[in-house]
């Protein structure tokens, strides 16, 4: 009998550890299948996320594209509406070394050539005043020798007057006068005009109801002017 139970004990244990087994196996086998279905997962959830962000920047690039469109048109416009030779803000591009040259040395020579000029202006009225001087102060000497020839032919006798040498004194006299006159050398007016402190150097005063007030009555030296100077003032006699 006790073998018999423990036969029966025995198939039991056998039967419950074959349960156990079978049960252990299939928890094995399905927790494997798990793993199998979420390593499948996997790899799609990674591709539909790939797909998504590249549908995201495909998107954003036909977005930006528009966008890039505008902006470059908006250069375009704006480049042909900006004035040739300006650059932003409208300033004037910066010239080159050489146009800079080229309008400093044209200024400097615009310069030299007015200033050259007004030295060749203060020149030759320089020479002009000198070359007048010069002559005042010849005409000053000869003055001289007209009076000498003016009072020796006021001198000759009116039977004198015919006489060669008489003559040829008077020819003398015209000719050195009409040499003075073409070197614009001439005598002043004296008698019978007003009395000109300018011209005249007054040595006399006299009374005289044939003349008016303040007229010169009588000159005793001619005088002369060369150009508008003058080289000798009349000496002369006021009436009145």
């Amino acid at each position: 009998m006790e073998e018999k139970m423990s036969q029966e004990e025995m198939v039991k244990e056998a039967v419950e550890e074959a349960k156990a087994k079978a049960a252990k196996e299939a928890e094995e086998s399905g927790k494997a299948a798990e793993d199998t279905e979420s390593d499948k997962e996997q790899p799609e959830t990674e591709h539909t996320d790939t797909g998504d962000a590249e549908d995201k920047e495909e998107s954003d690039t036909e977005k930006n594209e528009p966008e890039a469109d505008e902006a470059e048109t908006e250069e375009e416009v704006g480049s042909e509406e900006k004035p040739k030779g300006k650059g932003f803000f409208g300033k004037k591009n910066k010239k080159d070394k050489k146009d800079e040259k080229i309008e400093e040395l044209t200024d400097k020579l615009t310069r030299q050539m007015a200033e050259f000029d007004n030295f060749r202006k203060r020149t030759d009225k320089e020479k002009s005043q000198m070359y007048e001087v010069g002559a005042k102060d010849i005409i000053e000497k000869i003055l001289p020798v007209v009076d000498n020839f003016e009072r020796g032919l006021d001198a000759v006798k009116e039977e004198e007057k015919d006489d060669p040498f008489v003559q040829g004194m008077e020819k003398v006299y015209k000719h050195l006068m009409t040499t003075l006159e073409e070197n614009e050398v001439k005598p002043i007016e004296a008698v019978g005009k007003e009395f000109d402190p300018n011209l005249h150097n007054a040595v006399m005063h006299v009374e005289d109801e044939n003349y008016g007030e303040n007229i010169v009555a009588e000159e005793f030296q001619k005088g002369y002017t060369y150009r508008d100077s003058i080289v000798r003032h009349s000496m002369v006699k006021v009436a009145n």
